[in-house]
């Protein structure tokens, strides 16, 4: 659990799959969501415990994840914001905003991540 490299698979929340791109390189972490115009499915950030939100074109969820990958917070951030970092976290889930609720993507749930 949390050795992945970057490529793509899926985040699992209960029932629901949702297509993931994973970012585990400091490279692949720095540019993270940057430039885009929307994200889809969900972008796994590994290993962080805080992100911001800076020069984004787009609000976010964000969804703070620890060793275990059990949700510890979630977060609607809009662009130019800093989050703060959070203690525990070992991996950040970010996703357009609005759309982890419908996932099912809250605290203390357990998530799971399938690398294609």
């Amino acid at each position: 659990m949390g050795r992945w490299r970057d490529g793509h698979g899926e985040l699992v929340v209960g029932e629901v799959r949702v297509p993931l791109e994973i970012a585990t390189s400091y490279r692949a972490r720095t540019k993270g969501l940057l430039g885009r115009d929307a994200v889809e499915g969900a972008l796994l950030l590994s290993p962080a415990s805080s992100v911001h939100t800076f020069r984004m074109r787009f609000p976010i969820d964000v969804a703070y994840l620890d060793r275990r990958l059990r949700v510890i917070a979630v977060h609607t951030m809009k662009p130019g914001r800093l989050g703060l970092p959070r203690l525990r976290a070992r991996h950040v889930v970010e996703a357009g905003a609005g759309v982890m609720e419908g996932w099912g993507m809250r605290v203390g749930v357990e998530v799971g991540v399938v690398v294609r």
